[in-house]
C-alpha cells in the first residue's frame, strides 16, 4: 500500500472554493475539517512539507503547525517516504493482528 501520486484529483477540496483553504485565525479550523475525511490527506501533507509550502491548510495542518513539525524533525529529508514507510508498517502490523485473531478464533 503506497501513497497516491496523482493525489490532487482525489482530494476532498478539489471541487470547493480554493480560497477557503487560505484563511487565517479561527477560519482555519473550518478549513481543517475539510481535510479530516480526505482520502489523500497524507499525500497532500507530505507534498506541503517536502515543498515547504508556506501558506494555507494542507493535509489538515496550518502553516504554523507545519513549520513546528519541520522544526521538530529536521532530519526528515522526505516526508512522502516517511509516511509511506509508516503506512507499510501499519499494514504489516494490522495483518499480523488479523492473523492472530483468525488463529485464536479457530
Amino acid at each position: 500500500m503506497g501513497m497516491i501520486t496523482d493525489w490532487p484529483s482525489l482530494a476532498a477540496c478539489q471541487n470547493g472554493d480554493p480560497d477557503a483553504l487560505f484563511v487565517q485565525g479561527a477560519e482555519q479550523n473550518v478549513a481543517k475539517r475539510i481535510c479530516r475525511s480526505c482520502p489523500v490527506r497524507y499525500e497532500c501533507l507530505a507534498d506541503a512539507l517536502d515543498n515547504r509550502i508556506e501558506f494555507g491548510v494542507w493535509g489538515g495542518m496550518t502553516e504554523r503547525e507545519r513549520r513546528a513539525l519541520l522544526r521538530r524533525h529536521p532530519q526528515v529529508t522526505s516526508w512522502r517516504k516517511m509516511f509511506e514507510a509508516a503506512m507499510k508498517k501499519n499494514a504489516r502490523e494490522k495483518a499480523g493482528r488479523d492473523k492472530v485473531l483468525v488463529t485464536t478464533a479457530n
